[in-house]
């Protein structure tokens, strides 16, 4: 019996000490939940992530177009800063500020009459190709002007009246003809260079106008040819912006295709969109004088003849050119032989 016993003890002696054994073990193979969880990263790690995420973050891609392994682009942050806040400030203040100049304008000096009163006669000032070319180029702009602010204000000028639905279907719409009407406007602008640019170029008789105020100051009128100094240079902005608009605009629409990085892109949309701007203003000046602001001026492209004493007033070497049949004139279909007053 007493065998037995000792035998019985010393197994149990055994089992207690390897559990001893285990339990002393067990921390350094098993660490505490404390120790599973991931350390922190130091300020030094951080701060090193940080400015890695300053350049471009670039990926790897197998597919035939490397830019969508682009994954991070620092100026595309400029770009859309610029795109939300800056191209609306510079909008709002150019258009916004030429309204107010213009109303202005017209309290202080009012509607420039003909002074010597209209005559009843007309002389003929552009013909009907010259007036194509003019509408054409200004129709398309008003609608590309238009439907282009829509996409810079339309979403919190517009969206808040319309309504989301309506809102979208406008738009929609609006870029589809955004799209099209810019092909006619660039035929336009290419027929104007082709029709005026020999009566555009400028001349000794610009400075005396501009010095004179171009008659919208004061009284009296500064002689001009067939384009003044104030026209020359309207003339040769919507060319020179209009083009540049065309330009960039179809670099917007064939994305890649001309221009193959990501910031020759993103530079094209920001120059169409202050040009575009900037134009929008000019052209308002432009509509101003050729409608309300000047009496007898849209009778120049809406029936292309004009009174004579409005045309003595205005382009008095152009008139004496046209009705002595001189070099560059033809004899007007529409004035007297006489072509005195």
């Amino acid at each position: 019996m007493r065998p037995l016993l000792k035998r019985l003890r010393g197994v149990v002696a055994a089992l207690l000490l390897g559990l001893g054994l285990a339990a002393a073990s067990l921390p350094a193979s098993l660490p505490p939940a404390a120790a599973q969880a991931p350390a922190s990263p130091s300020a030094a790690n951080e701060q090193m992530l940080f400015n890695y995420l300053q350049g471009s973050v670039q990926g790897r891609v197998t597919i035939p177009d490397q830019k969508s392994a682009l994954l991070i682009q620092p100026r595309g942050r400029d770009f859309q800063h610029f795109w939300r806040t800056t191209l609306k400030w510079i909008g709002g203040v150019a258009i916004g500020g030429m309204l107010a100049v213009l109303v202005l304008f017209y309290l202080i000096r009012g509607k420039v009459r003909v002074e010597a009163g209209l005559s009843g006669r007309t002389i003929e000032r552009f013909n009907g190709l010259e007036r194509f070319a003019h509408w054409l180029t200004a129709s398309t702009f008003i609608i590309l002007g238009i439907t282009g602010l829509n996409i810079s204000f339309g979403r919190e000028l517009l969206l808040p009246l319309m309504g989301p639905e309506a809102f979208a279907a406008w738009s929609q719409w609006g870029k589809i003809a955004h799209n099209y009407l810019s092909f006619p406007f660039t035929l336009g602008v290419l027929l104007m260079l082709v029709i005026w640019i020999k009566d555009n170029i400028p001349n000794g008789d610009d400075v005396k106008w501009f010095a004179a105020g171009g008659g919208l100051i004061g009284h009296g009128h500064p002689p001009a040819r067939k384009f003044n100094g104030g026209q020359k240079v309207i003339f040769w902005l919507v060319v020179l912006g209009g083009g540049a608009i065309a330009v960039t605009g179809f670099i917007m629409m064939f994305p890649f295709q001309f221009v193959t990085t990501m910031e020759g892109m993103q530079l094209a949309t920001q120059l169409h969109g202050v040009i575009a701007l900037l134009m929008i203003a000019i052209i308002l000046a432009h509509i101003y004088i050729g409608s309300v602001g000047m009496e007898g001026a849209f009778a120049a492209m809406g029936s292309g003849k004009v009174d004579l004493n409005w045309a003595k007033e205005h382009h008095s070497l152009w008139v004496e050119e046209v009705m002595s049949g001189g070099r560059g004139a033809s004899v007007p279909r529409g004035a007297s032989k006489a072509g005195a007053d």
